[in-house]
This record gives C-alpha cells, structure tokens and sequence, in this order.
C-alpha cells in the first residue's frame, strides 16, 4: 500500500515518494519557548509524533525528524524583561517545561533538537547567498537589518495561494528601511535596550536573527539542501512557511517537497491562546487526568480537522481508553509483551492520510470481537486480537499496557508496594477467618485511606490501585 499525504502546497492528496529510498526527513517547527506549553501548543507534536511512527511502523522508513527550538524572539525578550529574568534563562525554563510536557504525554523525542541561537553561521551564509542573487538586502537606514525582497521571487504566495498585492504589510521589524512593506526581516539590527547578550556580529551590523530564518538555515543544516516533509500548525503557513519556502528556494534549495499542516485545538470556536484566557497548561491538566487520556484526546481527530476543547471531552476520551484498557487486561494478562500483525483495515486507513478516526473504528472492532471471545472462553482468539491491538494503539501511540504510562514508577517502587498490599491484606484475610471483623475492617479502610481499593470474592480478594480518573489493577489471594 501507498502512504497519501494531504500537500498543502498544491491542496491536493499526493502519494508519499520519499527523496531517498528507505529513508525520510521531517522538519517541523517547534514551540518559541517564552511560557509554559497548553494542549493547542502541543498538538502539533503528537499530530507529526503519529506521523513519524506510522512511517517507521507501517512502512520500515528509517526517519530523521528535526524539530527545532526558537529560543530568542521579540515575545521571549519581552516577557523575560518584564519579570526581571536573563531572556536566556527564561527561554530555557520553558524550553525544558516544553520536553517534560512532550515527554509527559508519550511523543517521541525528535532525532535532533537545534536552537536558533546555535544556528547563526548558518543564517549568515544564507543571507549572502540571497544577496548575491538579488532576493535581499540591507537598510540604508543604518539599523542593521537585512530584508528580503519580496517582489524579487515571482513565486511569492504560492504556498497559501495569495495574490503578493492583496498580502498585508510584515510586521517582523521598522518599515522604514524596506523597499515594499510586505518585506520581511532575515537579520534585525540590534535595537537600543536590548541585552548586549542578545545580539551577534555580521557583516551587516550586530544583531540577532529574524523568525524565519532560522527554520530555513536549521531544516539545511540537520536535513540538507532538499528534504521529504515540512510540518507546523496551520496558523504557521503564512507568512512562517511562506516566507521559509521563499527565502529557502530563492537562495536555490529545493527545501520541501511536501507540506503538512495541523489543525488549531479551540474552546468556544476562538483559537486556543494564552490572550484569550482559556490556556489548558498540560502539566496542570494532568494532574487531574491521566496522561494517557490527554494524549489519546489529542490523537483521535484526524490532524487537519479542529478540535473543540468543551467539559466532558476528557470524560469521552477516558471512557474509551478504559474499553481498550479493559480488554487487554482480560486478553493479555502477562501484559501483552510481544505485538501482533496490523490489520490491513487499519493501515488502509493510516494510509489515507492519517486517518485516525477510520484506524481507531478497527480498533475498537477488535476489542468487540475479543470480548466476545473472551465471554465465549476462547482465550487463544482474544489474545490474538489483543496482540493485534497492542501493534495498532502503538502506533497512535496510546497502549495502555506501554511502560510510558506506568503510573507505580520503577520497578523497585512497584514491588515495595506489592508487598505492602499484600501484607495488610493476608492481615486482613487472617483478621476475618478469627472473625475479628472490627481489625479486618479497619485494615481495609487504612487501605481505602491510601487509595487501594479491595474486592472480595471467592478466588480471593482482588485490589486496585486509584489513580486520579481510572485504576491500575493488581491482585492477589487470600489462604
């Protein structure tokens, strides 16, 4: 089967023909670290995250992903000015708050992790090369920034399909020093004001470098001159992507042959943003929910549809996750160490550009038919199904049974805890059979009181560990 991408350049499904065989080469745009990460920011990585696995899963691709840092802009001097922080320490805070939240939520890390402020020789000699062809210039105001020129590259809008005269003014630096004011800035003269710390010397003056510069020279150095696939959220198409494709080709690379754009994650239909007040902060939101069901909420709508954040989405997406959760505890009990084969429905449907929604109706067809299976006691059929579902939720990176989502921490931590239980529990199981039902109660309220509930039955008593929305399950036996 052939993977289609839905290109955003020429708004078309095309058959994915990576430039190397065997191996593709992702660039997409990470966060500009100057605060803490909410779900809108982070859905673009679990959206490439499926992306990245489905290549190397479904289809053996070796893939290089490079997402980069932009870890210096306008936004990140000023907020670190504001709250009296070196904007390099600022940057840094929330570049690691970023990992931690990425981490958190399962998304693999990237193959390479550049920052902008790492990548300035390479912005330098990309700026020469479009001066020398005629796509840039410097100020004559004597500011130190260095333009590109707009109307020099005929193919000017053809990523977002504009017309250049219907485009507005770019508002990345002082119109006063450009020739058109829809010019954008490749290197912005260091400003009065400004930290001495913040600003690197070129041949057109002293200064730091403009947004989308940086993605051209970071995607050239970590990918090449020409690579498979660019990716961001759809907010960044114009004039980020725009600008990157413009500047990139008129230097004369290849850049991109393949765009890919995620939708926005909103509440009430509005973008979600820090200046609208309605921030879901991801390390706060999992505090409250399972890292697992925020990740499967972010995953289960396909990449190029909106999703609308409203109370109750998490309870749907956390009932889901138990139907899966459930069954695999039943098919696999020793945990489901080795995966299945992938059903072919399911990647028809990954291969339809990524359509989430179409893999996860397979999914959900397989845990029916292995509860059936399991209800009419064919445990052999349900583990097979169940190995099935282990390799399909792998993918979208949502099995339940992953180490990722491991909640009782280490091993060591774990077995402490085993043992614990079942010490008040044979305690409680030696309280009930002298009848001394006041210290066998008292055992299971002190076990409540620690968030392990117990079940009895005839077999024994089964308990559960709470966890803040779901269980984690565990059991014993009583002599």
């Amino acid at each position: 089967m052939t993977l289609q991408i839905f290109d955003s350049a020429t708004g078309t499904q095309r058959p994915f023909e990576p430039l190397r065989e065997g191996h593709v080469g992702i660039y997409i745009c990470g966060l500009t670290t100057q605060g803490a990460p909410h779900i809108g920011h982070v859905r673009f990585a679990v959206a490439f995250d499926i992306l990245r696995r489905w290549l190397s899963t479904g289809h053996g691709y070796d893939v290089t992903l490079v997402r980069n840092v932009t870890d210096i802009d306008d936004k990140i001097l000023t907020k670190a000015a504001d709250a009296g922080v070196p904007w390099n320490e600022w940057s840094y805070t929330f570049e690691r708050e970023t990992n931690d939240a990425l981490d958190l939520l399962g998304v693999l890390r990237p193959s390479y992790e550049p920052r902008a402020t790492g990548h300035v020789t390479d912005m330098v000699e990309l700026i020469r090369l479009l001066i020398e062809k005629g796509h840039a210039y410097s100020a004559e105001d004597g500011s130190g920034d260095v333009y590109f020129d707009v109307r020099s590259w005929p193919e000017y809008g053809e990523l977002t399909r504009q017309n250049i005269d219907d485009m507005e003014s770019a508002a990345d630096a002082d119109p006063r020093g450009k020739r058109d004011p829809r010019d954008f800035a490749l290197w912005k003269g260091s400003k009065p004001g400004e930290p001495a710390s913040a600003s690197w010397p070129t041949p057109w003056g002293d200064g730091r470098p403009g947004w989308h510069l940086e993605c051209s020279a970071m995607a050239r150095r970590w990918l090449g001159d020409s690579f498979d696939i660019h990716g961001g959220g759809i907010d960044l198409r114009f004039p980020h992507h725009e600008n990157e494709q413009a500047q990139s080709r008129g230097a004369g690379l290849g850049f991109a042959r393949y765009w890919m754009h995620n939708s926005w994650v909103t509440i009430g239909g509005e973008k979600m943003s820090k200046s609208l007040g309605n921030s879901l902060v991801v390390q706060e939101l999992t505090k409250t929910v399972r890292p697992l069901v925020l990740r499967y909420y972010l995953s289960a709508v396909h990449y190029r549809s909106t999703i609308e954040y409203q109370p109750g989405s998490l309870t749907e997406a956390a009932a889901a996750v138990d139907r899966i959760e459930g069954f695999l505890e039943r098919a696999l009990p020793d945990g489901g160490d080795e995966s299945g084969v992938i059903p072919a429905a399911f990647a028809e449907a990954m291969d339809d550009d990524l359509n989430v929604s179409g893999a996860l109706a397979v999914v959900f067809d397989h845990v029916r038919e292995g509860n059936i299976a399991l209800d009419d006691g064919d445990g052999e059929r349900a583990a097979e199904l169940g190995a099935q579902v282990v390799a399909m939720t792998d993918v979208l990176g949502v099995n339940p049974l992953s180490s990722q989502w491991d909640s009782s921490g280490d091993d060591a931590t774990a077995e402490a805890l085993d043992s614990l239980v079942e010490l008040l529990i044979e305690a409680r199981a030696k309280a009930r059979k002298e009848r001394d039902f006041a210290t066998a109660d008292r055992i299971r309220d002190q076990l409540t009181a620690a968030g392990v509930s117990v079940e009895d039955s005839a077999d024994g008593a089964r308990w559960t560990v709470n966890r803040k929305g779901d269980q984690s399950t565990g059991e014993t036996t009583e002599d």
